[in-house]
């Protein structure tokens, strides 16, 4: 070891075991008080701020570590090992970042697709039905992502029995065709596919979560919805309220008989 390490690592001890306990001790007030703002800031920042962990490292040092250590190097080892409090390692540091960019990344690409003009299957349609004209009025904020929908309907299928379910709005949206809904030529039928399928002519009961919904069927309160992006409640008693940011809306359809929508706005940060 050179005279140079050996110097670097006796002040690195008597900075640990002599110096940084009598700094906390005999600092002022003023400079405690201006050090644990600037901890309270650095803690509440996110690690996407910091380009490298060194610069991460280096927001922990104040000026009076600086002042006896007189060595960057120096003051960052005495921060990565835990002197100066809690600290993240490198590791630690990196899968940090990498969340929090991937997080950012995302927020920018929702705000970009809501910002996008969104073409309309109901544009231009003549719509009469009650329930058609309940769909238009959505399909907007459902392809968006300001609304989820919930649709449910009890009807008959194509063979003569009944069914019913609730359907995932904004996930029909994006995995069918709803031209020939809006045009008359289709009617819509819950199938097996949807978030809840009950035949009562087969009495085949079939549920699935959707990629906006994950369905709820063991609390006290019957089924429930869970919405997978705020982790808020979807209740579809109807003797019981909706829940938080959700409304229900009861439809009669000359084409699909008895309806339900429930909606929940998503709001944004």
């Amino acid at each position: 070891m050179s005279s140079d390490d050996e110097e670097s690592v006796l002040m690195l001890n008597v900075f640990v075991d002599f110096l940084l306990p009598w700094q906390r001790v005999s600092a002022t007030r003023t400079e405690e008080k201006m050090e644990l703002s600037s901890a309270t800031a650095r803690f509440q920042d996110s690690t996407a701020q910091f380009k490298e962990y060194e610069d991460y490292l280096d927001s922990k040092v104040t000026t009076t570590d600086k002042y006896y250590l007189k060595s960057r190097e120096l003051a960052r080892k005495v921060v990565e090992h835990g002197h100066k409090g809690t600290v993240l390692s490198r590791e630690e540091f990196q899968e940090k970042k990498a969340a929090a960019l991937a997080a950012e990344a995302a927020k920018i690409n929702a705000l970009y697709n809501r910002s996008r003009p969104v073409t309309l299957a109901s544009a231009g349609k003549e719509l009469k039905d009650n329930f058609l004209k309940a769909l238009a009025e959505r399909e907007e904020a459902n392809r968006s992502g300001k609304m989820t929908s919930v649709i449910f309907i009890r009807n008959h299928n194509t063979l003569g029995q009944e069914v019913s379910g609730y359907i995932d709005y904004a996930h029909r949206l994006k995995t069918q065709d709803f031209e020939p809904y809006f045009s008359g030529k289709k009617r819509l039928v819950p199938g097996r596919s949807d978030l809840c399928f009950y035949n009562w002519k087969t009495q085949v009961s079939v549920s699935n979560s959707s990629p906006n919904f994950e369905a709820l069927y063991e609390d006290p309160n019957g089924l429930l919805f869970k919405n997978k992006r705020d982790k808020k409640i979807l209740n579809v008693d109807p003797s019981s309220g909706p829940g938080e940011d959700s409304s229900r809306t009861f439809l009669q359809s000359d084409l699909h008989g008895h309806v339900v929508i429930y909606d929940h706005n998503i709001r944004t940060v």
